[in-house]
Formats: C-alpha cells, structure tokens, sequence
C-alpha cells in the first residue's frame, strides 16, 4: 500500500513539473516570444528565399528579447491575419511597422514608440505632382488595412474609385513600376529602401506637408500587461545601451 502511494505521489510530482514547463512567462511557453509579423515590407521585414525573416524591425524585437533574457521565434502571418493571430493568442506579438493609432489601440496594447515615420508617395519621375491632392483622378495604390489607404481616404473619401489595395506594398510597388497605377503612399522608409535599391532613375519620392508624423509599436493581446512590460522594458535597455543606435545605422545610416 504504500509502495502504491509513494508510486502515486511520483507521478503527480512528474505531473506537476511538466505541467510547469508549459507555463507562459509574458506569453507562449516558458521564456519564448512568439512573435508575428508581415515579412513583406523591407527594410522592416522580409522573408529570404531559405526561409529567414531578416529587417530592421527583427533585429529590434530580438535585442529586446535578449535584453529581457527571452529567446524569441519570428514567424511571417500575413498583414490582416497578424492582428487575429494576436488576438487568439497563436502568437505573442506582433512587430511590422505598426503605426500606433486610436483605433488599434482599442483592440490591442502598444508598447512605447521605438520608430517615427510618415507616408510618402511614390511617382514617377514625369510627374508634376507636388502633393496628393495632385493626384485625384488618378489610380493609387496602396497596402490594404494600412495608415497609406486611410491617408488616400481621408483626401478623396472612402469611396473614391482611383484607390486601389493590394496585401503588400511589393506588389503596389510592382504595378507602379508596371505602370498600372500612377502612384503609391506608403512609409517613407518603404519608399527609400525602394528607391536606393532598384528605382532611383526612374522613380521619386515626394512628401506631403500635410501627412501627420506616425509612430511605430509593438503590439500584444488586450491586457497582457506582463508581457507588455518586458517589451517596453527590453526596449528602453537597447535605446539606452546603443544597441539601437547600431540597429538604426543599419538599415537607415546615421540619424541626422
């Protein structure tokens, strides 16, 4: 009998211990960061032909990560299924060049700011255009769901017919070069990497002085106030350290 009850107390015990393996420290299993993100946006994200997530917004969220002690596993959702799977729980965060507004905020916590930017447009050479209202009547693309469609919406109204979306800004991209739309609005540093790698002689890049400045966050499930500590607490160490200073200077070169 008591060889059964030692047998018993055991297997509980063995239990337990794996049981406690599983628990989330800040999400997901125990010290690792499932983190989501659309890896078709350089140089913030991209996905290589092996399969690798690389960008500027990965190397950030591994410094946080290592900073807080944390490993951290990058998977590419898409741009619309990122926020779900955040929601759900399939993943931890999401990092993608998020501007922080008041309508994500709503369903979703943000860390502090780790980026500033502003939308752009993109046209080619020949244009004439100096600002987006130049642009009505004409066909402009933008990634669907993002702070570019609200831009173009806000200028010609929700309904106008010349917007035209696309699941990534690659593609918007593609079909301006295509000459399939007239122009695109994205983040500035969308367009700059753009225009340094493949399309400074044909295309230019033209700043709207009436385009709001925007800001960057990572986001978490409503309420996980835990996890989003350890995000803002990694991200204050590396902004203090240097470490993103270096990130920076990476993809973008030295801040002015």
């Amino acid at each position: 009998m008591k060889k059964r009850r030692l047998l018993w107390l055991s297997l509980l015990l063995m239990v337990a211990l794996v049981s406690g393996c599983g628990q989330s420290d800040g999400g997901g299993t125990k010290n690792l960061l499932k983190v989501g993100t659309d890896a078709a946006y350089p140089p913030f994200e991209k996905q290589e032909g092996n399969g690798d997530i690389v960008g500027f917004d990965i190397d950030v969220i591994k410094a946080i990560a290592k900073a807080e002690g944390l490993d951290v596993s990058v998977q590419h959702t898409g741009w619309d299924p990122l926020f779900e799977a955040v929601k759900r729980g399939k993943v931890d965060a999401g990092i993608s060049a998020m501007t922080i507004n008041s309508e994500r905020q709503k369903k979703f916590d943000f860390s502090k700011s780790y980026f500033d930017a502003k939308q752009t447009i993109l046209l080619p050479k020949s244009s004439k255009a100096k600002r987006l209202k130049d642009l009505k009547g004409r066909k402009i693309g933008v990634q669907s769901g993002t702070t570019g469609e609200a831009v173009v919406q806000k200028n010609f109204g929700k309904t106008y017919q010349g917007i035209k979306g696309y699941e990534d800004t690659p593609s918007a991209i593609d079909d301006l070069y295509n000459g399939r739309v007239d122009a695109v609005v994205a983040d500035d540093g969308v367009v700059k990497d753009y225009l340094k790698n493949r399309m400074k002689n044909k295309f230019k890049m033209v700043e709207d002085p009436s385009f709001e400045p925007e800001y960057y966050g990572i986001i978490v499930k409503k309420g996980n106030k835990k996890l989003l500590k350890k995000i803002n607490s990694g991200l204050k160490t590396i902004q203090s350290n240097g470490v993103y200073d270096k990130i920076y200077t990476k993809y973008f070169g030295k801040k002015k």
